[in-house]
């Protein structure tokens, strides 16, 4: 029985690795990781990631052929393929800081294989990684072989939040980059024979180490480039009176450029677009390259804007100032269909409502109220290093309340904010809501998910991204 170990159980392992073990029923799948609580909470009911479709994936695999333990040594030693899929968080301090990705946890998983194994290894990179990571890591492991034959691939993952399972299930591509020697094939056949259980051989795309992992990041950068690009264009939407949603799907009806990422947002969020672009920015400048890592600046650059542009928004509409104002907060999560935070466009505009001392009331379906806090008080590239290396105990923001109830959250408040674009608030009773709110109601959604004239006719001063203003709003600076 081919064994496989995924060293890191979060949203990339234990995921994908729950999805080859319910497809490959003759493999035996290892997660493992030093977090007590987060291997305690993957062999519970109550997963520590929520995503569609992945509890039904584990309950019928897990103690079958798929297992999770934080027994990391032992099984990394027995496994005949290893997925890294450890945190790379950009680096806060020295060389690169605030760009270049930072590789402790993943140097130290490679010396650790070293240490632990008995016989030959596929090392595979699952992480998202700065291009050439996988020849660090060679170096590591050859000059620990102790006569062990390792063999490193790229198989960079692109799943989108929210439909992770159906991704996996039925992804556009896999990618697996190695090295083009004999033995470098025979691995990345290795691996192939995995995927192929489900995947079509037409699917599965085989390069060198190299542009493997950079596919990825140019994958990422180019997603969020679109995005940009769209919320660039609903500025200029809104000083013209022109509607984003039309102009995107004019220009998405081009079949050279595709509807898909032409929404127009409060911002990107997610753990990779800015990571990934920040380290693509990073390669380009060690590489001599300015002109292009200025080009990739500007992609956060307008992402940046666009949350400023928001919260200028709405402080402006409501006479300059939100101080001791109630606040609502429809949405925490970075997109919908997820409990993943990690830099959401929330963090930076509740942040910046918190900085006019605006009082927030938060609801969103999958974020705990512990976890909001600790959003709200980390630095920034704090949350993407390991739970255990962070603050123990956040600061709390005394401005912020959370309940779980969208009726609560807006009761008595000066205004409402729609930063998650979660199905239920398109269904919510505004006439209701309005009716239980302080005059004038001001309704900014984020998203662009509400019947924009409807809540005008209820009475509601309404800004939607990209669309035409509302009198009210005309002339007044964001």
């Amino acid at each position: 029985m081919v064994k496989i170990c995924c060293i890191g159980a979060g949203y990339v392992g234990g995921p994908t690795m729950a999805v080859i073990a319910l497809k490959c029923p003759s493999i035996e799948v290892v997660v493992v990781d030093i977090s007590v609580s987060r291997i305690t909470a993957w062999n519970s009911d109550q997963l520590p990631i929520y995503e569609p479709g992945l509890e039904q994936v584990v309950k019928q695999c897990r103690g079958n052929n798929l297992f999770f333990s934080t027994d990391v040594e032992k099984h990394v030693s027995e496994a005949d393929i290893i997925f890294v899929s450890v945190n790379t968080p950009t680096k806060t301090r020295g060389l690169g800081a605030g760009k270049a990705a930072d590789l402790t946890y993943w140097e130290s998983a490679a010396r650790m294989i070293a240490n632990v194994s008995t016989s030959n290894k596929i090392v595979v990179e699952k992480s998202t990684v700065p291009v050439k990571t996988a020849e660090a890591i060679e170096k590591i492991l050859s000059f620990n072989s102790k006569g062990i034959n390792y063999q490193i691939l790229s198989n960079p993952e692109f799943l989108a939040e929210g439909t992770a399972i159906q991704d996996l299930f039925n992804p556009d591509r896999v990618l697996i980059g190695g090295r083009e020697t004999p033995e470098g094939q025979r691995a990345i056949q290795a691996l192939k024979d995995v995927y192929a259980h489900w995947v079509p051989e037409d699917r599965i795309i085989t390069t060198n180490l190299w542009s493997a992992e950079l596919s990825k990041l140019a994958a990422n950068a180019f997603l969020a480039q679109r995005i940009s690009s769209v919320n660039a264009m609903s500025a200029l939407c809104e000083a013209t009176g022109a509607d984003i949603a039309q102009v995107a799907d004019a220009v998405g009806k081009d079949t050279r450029i595709g509807p898909k990422f032409l929404n127009a947002s409060v911002g990107f969020g997610g753990s990779c677009f800015q990571k990934d672009i920040l380290n693509l920015i990073y390669i380009c400048e060690c590489n001599g390259l300015t002109e292009v890592a200025s080009y990739w600046k500007q992609v956060i650059k307008v992402n940046d804007y666009q949350k400023n542009r928001f919260v200028n928004k709405v402080v402006s509409s409501m006479f300059n100032t939100v101080s001791g104002k109630k606040i609502a907060v429809l949405g925490f999560a970075f997109k919908k269909d997820t409990g993943d935070t990690r830099e959401t466009p929330a963090i930076d505009v509740c942040k910046g409502l918190l900085g006019d001392k605006a009082r927030l009331s938060i609801y969103d379906p999958q974020v705990t109220e512990d976890q909001i806090q600790r959003d709200l008080s980390l630095n920034k590239f704090d949350w993407d290093h390991p739970v255990h290396l962070q603050p123990m105990s956040p600061n709390t923001v005394k401005q912020v309340s959370f309940v779980w109830d969208a009726y609560e959250a807006t009761k008595e408040s000066h205004g409402v904010c729609i930063l998650t674009e979660w199905d239920e608030f398109k269904s919510l009773d505004f006439q209701r809501i309005f009716d239980n709110m302080q005059k004038p109601a001001f309704v900014f959604d984020g998203r662009n998910i509400v019947d924009v004239k409807k809540l005008r006719d209820i009475g509601f001063i309404v800004y939607s991204i990209g669309k035409p203003l509302d009198p009210w709003l005309k002339g007044m600076s964001a």
